[in-house]
């Protein structure tokens, strides 16, 4: 469980350069428009992270919430504000979404503990 981050990382990274092989122009284009669209702006890239994380709980997908949790904890969310998050999503989502936060504070966990390992 504990290569579960690099696991999800180092798949999405070799899927991602594979798909980048035979994307088409509005393929291509999306991507940009979705790297850009999480960068730096009117309003801070942590809370674009955050609003991310929530669409993703609410759409329910796993990858997506892994995607933004980990780019949530560098962008530095602190745990508190990562279960005001939540609540919302749930809030947003209804009780569908449990299941998917239990998965996502687990992710969070492996974050944080791999970040202490590393310090």
């Amino acid at each position: 469980m504990a290569d579960l981050v690099s696991d999800f990382n180092s798949y999405r990274d070799k899927m991602n350069a594979r798909i980048s092989e035979t994307a088409n122009t509005n393929l291509k284009r999306f991507l940009a428009l979705d790297a850009t669209s999480y960068a730096e702006g009117a309003l801070p890239v942590k809370t674009k992270e955050m609003l991310g994380l929530v669409a993703s709980m609410v759409l329910r997908c796993d990858d997506c919430i892994r995607y933004h949790l980990g780019k949530c904890f560098d962008a530095g969310l602190n745990s508190d504000e990562l279960n005001e998050v939540f609540m919302i999503a749930n809030l947003v989502g209804g009780s569908i979404v449990i299941p998917h936060y239990r998965r996502a504070i687990e992710y969070w966990d492996l974050l944080q503990k791999q970040s202490d390992e590393r310090a």
